[in-house]
């Protein structure tokens, strides 16, 4: 699991914020999993409408573009985005998401599932996303415009809201590195070649074979 805050920036988050308020909202339930269908209650934005598919599109190229989600998750697809809003007395119980999603075309392996926060966590109580791990329960709580990624084969839940309204933007990744070990070594690498930059010249031997390991690492890995 990895948290990357202000993917948005105040602009965009403005925006976004201005868009929630002229969304056509339905019943969450109508895009859940059987299983999740029995502890979903919440309501998701029509993304369908015109002002729906723009900030669909402005948030998701937003997320898609950030080089900490790259480096991370190594995304090969991404499935069709939701806008997700719970209110008092709505939660969403505990639920593993769907291994594979969409048909043709769209259809997609989720290793990861990432949830942008929209609201700000001083407008509502309640609502933590609750990730059930081997060793504990992770609560996250984000501010506005940040960011949590996390393995899709884990179990979590949306803790019932008690007062205000929570928003979120909500997807999935299948990635090019399917194996969660392997993403992680190249996220190490990434993080060190950030880090090497700043001591070595660009085109040193150190940056130029760190490179040619990090590429081969991803040949002998990569699905595509």
């Amino acid at each position: 699991m990895i948290v990357i805050e202000n993917v948005l920036s105040p602009e965009v988050l403005a925006e976004a914020t201005k868009a929630l308020a002229e969304m056509r909202w339905e019943d969450g339930r109508k895009t859940a999993g059987a299983t999740a269908r029995r502890v979903k209650q919440n309501q998701q934005a029509d993304l369908s409408t015109r002002a729906g598919a723009k900030v669909r599109d402005l948030l998701l190229d937003t997320v898609k573009r950030h080089p900490v989600v790259e480096a991370f998750a190594r995304p090969l697809k991404f499935a069709p985005p939701l806008i997700s809003r719970t209110g008092v007395g709505d939660t969403y119980g505990l639920h593993i998401d769907n291994p594979v999603m969409g048909k043709g075309e769209t259809r997609i392996r989720t290793d990861l599932s990432f949830t942008l926060f929209l609201s700000p966590p001083e407008t509502y109580e309640g609502g933590e996303l609750e990730i059930e791990t081997v060793f504990r329960t992770e609560s996250v709580k984000l501010p506005a415009g940040s960011l949590v990624i996390y393995p899709s084969t884990e179990l979590h839940r949306v803790a019932p809201v008690t007062a205000g309204e929570r928003y979120v933007f909500v997807s999935w990744i299948q990635s090019a590195i399917r194996d969660a070990g392997q993403r992680a070594i190249l996220f190490d690498i990434a993080n060190l070649k950030a880090a090497l930059a700043r001591t070595f010249p660009q085109g040193s031997p150190e940056l130029l074979n760190l490179a040619k390991t990090e590429a081969n690492l991803i040949r002998m890995w990569a699905d595509a």
